[in-house]
């Protein structure tokens, strides 16, 4: 999908300045340490920045380095994790850490094509760490991003689909090719999530207030309401309560847990044990 050069330039250049005169002060954005951008962007998905905040600091004090990470028990970064939900997260982290400790010696890979090898770490992500970090011209697309992009250049695609996907991340492709050479990457691509972020909203977009007014799509023909197109959910299934009897055990003091099963919703943390009853 080719969107026109200067149109691509001048848009990429519109983000950029916007980000720099809004860009909101968060920790990690003082840094351009790799694994600190890697741990806020996994904390970041399904959390709130002002929840995720408090918890980077802790995380980024008591586990400073990914070898620091890797060398962590499971039980300490759940531990640490404990709160923000989706453990999952955590515990792909740790394995993550793991890996680039045993493969890179504990320094997480500059290229985006290299860092999509380590556990856990996707396309967006790989995107994030190599843009910010380390400068690559590396796009990237997540939820605010792909709104911004659906309105901006009309995708028609269901943005969840493989052809509304491929169709993002050649906008977002094209974005990046035609920044200018004096913008940094990384301030395109959190310019992109900011304006997903604050002004182009999934309802009631501030259009008016948009430095990509003139250029949108969607906004030039009133179309803002209709995009990014998103196919209807499935009405959610019903599930069976499961009721589990669970003992509580005494000894000497202590109580005594087993540990689930690593896959599931609390997999990998602790609980009472469960007496199945059939």
């Amino acid at each position: 999908m080719r969107h026109g050069v200067h149109r691509a330039s001048r848009i990429a250049a519109a983000v950029v300045a916007h980000y720099a005169q809004v860009r909101r002060d968060l920790p990690w954005r003082r840094t351009r340490d790799p694994y600190a951008i890697w741990v806020s962007e996994i904390m970041l998905q399904q959390t709130r920045v002002a929840t995720v905040i408090p918890y980077w600091q802790r995380w980024m004090a008591r586990f400073p380095t990914v070898s620091a990470l890797a060398a962590a028990p499971l039980d300490d970064v759940l531990a640490a994790w404990a709160g923000l939900g989706y453990y999952s997260r955590a515990r792909n982290l740790h394995a993550g850490a793991q890996a680039v400790d045993a493969r890179f010696g504990g320094a997480l890979p500059s290229r985006a094509a290299e860092l999509r090898v380590v556990p856990g770490i996707g396309p967006y992500t790989a995107g994030a760490i190599a843009s910010i970090a380390f400068g690559e011209r590396a796009p990237l697309v997540d939820g605010n991003v792909a709104r911004v992009l659906a309105r901006v250049f009309a995708i028609e695609h269901d943005i969840k689909s493989a052809a509304g996907g491929k169709a993002l991340w050649s906008a977002a492709g094209e974005l990046m090719a035609a920044l200018p050479a004096t913008a940094a990457p990384g301030d395109l691509n959190q310019g992109l999530m900011e304006l997903g972020a604050t002004l182009c909203a999934a309802s009631q977009p501030r259009c008016l207030a948009c430095p990509l007014a003139r250029d949108c799509a969607a906004a030039l023909t009133g179309r803002q309401d209709d995009l990014p197109v998103v196919a209807a959910r499935r009405k959610a299934s019903e599930l069976p309560l499961l009721a589990r009897t669970v003992v509580w055990i005494e000894d000497g003091g202590a109580i005594v847990l087993v540990r689930r099963t690593p896959d599931g919703l609390f997999g990998g943390l602790w609980e009472l044990p469960p007496l199945d009853v059939a």
